[in-house]
């Protein structure tokens, strides 16, 4: 059970620490209303999930009894991971990863609803969570059964509470960020794991195939 917690707060962190959308409206909403904003942002967010988690629980019993649908999704999943990962380390060394402060006098409304909306329109955002958090999903049920799941949507959804909770708070207090050279670090770190836990859902995809043949 810790390791599924564990396992989805490293995802977590590797996925909301990543430079896009909804970073960039923390940090500006930060800069207009204060500590409070990536909290209330990341809550729509969460929101969000809880509805696309329980919409991927439709069509579990089909998948848990579809072993080729499980492999599938280990291979698909592990290389989109992997790819992900290689990506965050070349771009973390050749210092393409850059983060936008700025204050523009954004609305400051509807900060909840913005961060569903925002989440939403990303497409990378249903590519990750129809791939390759329903193979996590998968796991965490086969292991532990529904409990499993809300481990891991609560490891999940802490690292971004945590992440744009302390981004909101440094930002909103002292409109500064922490250094580029300590992010990039942090960014290749998460890639690497990104391809660790790439290379063994392909590794647990493979053990199907050969337990089927």
């Amino acid at each position: 059970m810790l390791l599924i917690f564990t396992t989805a707060l490293a995802l977590g962190f590797s996925g909301a620490m990543m430079p896009g959308p909804l970073l960039t409206y923390t940090i500006r909403q930060s800069l207009n209303t204060g500590p409070l904003s990536g909290f209330i942002i990341t809550l729509g967010h969460a929101l969000l999930e809880v509805i696309l988690i329980a919409l991927i629980f439709l069509g579990f019993d089909i998948i848990l009894q579809s072993d080729m649908a499980q492999i599938i999704i280990g291979i698909i999943g592990g290389l989109l991971l992997i790819f992900m990962g290689i990506e965050m380390i070349v771009n973390s060394a050749k210092n393409k990863i850059k983060i936008e402060m700025e204050h523009n006098g954004s609305d400051t409304k509807n900060m909840l609803l913005s961060g569903a909306v925002i989440s939403a329109a990303n497409p990378y955002f249903l590519i990750w969570w129809v791939i390759i958090g329903l193979g996590f999903l998968l796991e965490a049920y086969k292991s532990f059964g529904p409990l499993g799941v809300l481990v891991f949507y609560v490891g999940h959804i802490s690292a971004d509470f945590i992440w744009y909770g302390l981004v909101s708070t440094v930002v909103g207090s002292t409109r500064k960020f922490i250094k580029e050279n300590i992010y990039r670090i942090i960014i290749a770190v998460l890639g690497g794991l990104l391809v660790f836990f790439g290379g063994n859902f392909i590794y647990k995809a493979v053990l199907q195939i050969l337990q089927i043949l």
